[in-house]
């Protein structure tokens, strides 16, 4: 199951259509980005399955969709990348996605808008952990997919989502771990062969969300994990390289040892045009692209399966005004390329990583002087504390 290659990916959205494009799907803009990413060095790509668009109704899989799919699985092949597809679709960009029917209705402010239909919702996400009814329309979302899909060249793993818990959390770890080990098996039933994870994110080490390392492991093949420095505030900056690696180790380390693809790093440029009032740091994208540099240098140093960027480009202005990027406005700038299709200096950056061999996975963990079960008796205080070993144990390793 263990690739040789150094796994170089990206999380893909297309530049004019973004989390719509399953419902507008123009498929010549799809076959440009393909070739875009091929030439630049890229194997792997992320793609989304915006839940709603895949099944606007529990005991209804959109057709028309499941067809987009293959279309999009046939130009990966055609441009020989390979695919991570992503269930449940769910939280993105800082908002969740959903279908109407996964929603109930809700006066009280959530940290994430709840979006459905193309609209703004005052409601918020059943749990999906404790009801039973939800749980089934997504084993048959997956069986679904998973029949369409499972025997294509282009297909690399499957995701079965991506930071669930900014959605929703399970009550109890019991819950997380068998919902889990139900989607797993509603795979395994007709693919036996490709690597299945989900994609954690730093949040689920900051706290305890009932559904983290430990339990991914339990049920998964594979580890995930998202670290963005300027979301970190313990981080040293919002080019700390070194973030990425140790959130990687303590994901490994908590979860048995288990193999570990990173799949999610960026940072958001400074767009040339104009000043954009922004709550994070932008950076300039000669810094951007160092910082790309520095952060695959570390990751594969450490022997981690792969890395994907976040994302592939800036977003249209004519989306700007619309949910996520009207209330995020940095999420417009994480692309490694700008949204006319010129590339950033990051992207020579990528062009030189491309197909590197992978390092064995580092099995040194010496530095963590707690076990992992005390880990989530105060995670904050020991994500600090633990960092700062890890800094001063590898700081001469560069």
């Amino acid at each position: 199951m263990h690739d040789e290659i150094f796994r170089l990916g990206i999380n893909y959205w297309p530049a004019r259509r973004a989390m719509t494009w399953w419902r507008a799907f123009d498929v010549e803009e799809v076959e440009c980005d393909f070739a875009r990413l091929r030439e630049a060095g890229f194997d792997l790509l992320r793609v989304f399955l915006l839940w709603e668009d895949f099944q606007p109704e529990p005991e209804r899989i959109a057709p028309e969709t499941i067809e987009y799919l293959r279309t999009v699985a046939d130009l990966a092949a055609h441009h020989r990348l390979q695919l991570l597809l992503t269930f449940f679709t769910g939280h993105m960009s800082g908002a969740n996605w959903l279908p109407s029917w996964v929603c109930e209705p809700s006066e009280v402010p959530t940290r994430f808008r709840t979006l459905s239909g193309g609209r703004v919702l005052p409601a918020r996400p059943k749990n999906w952990y404790v009801d039973p009814e939800i749980t089934e329309a997504q084993a048959r979302l997956v069986r679904d997919v998973v029949h369409a899909l499972g025997a294509h060249p282009a297909l690399w793993g499957w995701d079965l989502g991506n930071e669930p818990s900014n959605c929703v959390i399970p009550p109890s770890r019991e819950l997380g771990l068998a919902w889990l080990e139900r989607m797993v098996a509603e795979i395994r039933a007709a693919d036996s062969i490709h690597p299945i994870t989900l994609g954690l994110h730093m949040e689920d080490l900051e706290e305890d969300r009932h559904l983290g390392p430990a339990e991914v492991a339990r049920a998964c093949d594979l580890l995930a994990m998202h670290g963005y420095p300027v979301y970190a505030e313990w981080a040293q900056g919002a080019t700390d390289a070194w973030l990425l690696p140790f959130l990687g180790l303590i994901t490994r380390w908590l979860g048995e040892g288990h193999d570990l693809l990173f799949e999610e790093f960026g940072a958001p440029t400074r767009p040339a045009q104009a000043a954009l009032p922004s709550r994070l740091p932008l950076l300039e994208e000669d810094e951007a692209a160092q910082f790309v540099r520095e952060a695959l240098t570390r990751l594969h140093h450490f022997g981690f399966a792969g890395a994907l960027l976040w994302c592939y480009s800036d977003y249209a202005p004519e989306l700007w005004t619309h949910p996520p990027f009207d209330e995020a406005p940095h999420e417009r700038f994480f692309g490694l390329w700008r949204a006319d299709g010129t590339p950033k200096p990051a992207v020579d950056v990528i062009r030189t990583w491309s197909g590197l061999s992978r390092r064995p996975p580092h099995s040194d963990f010496t530095w963590i002087d707690i076990a992992p079960e005390e880990f989530f008796a105060n995670p904050r205080l020991h994500l600090r504390r633990l960092y700062d070993r890890f800094r001063r144990e590898y700081a001469l390793a560069f």
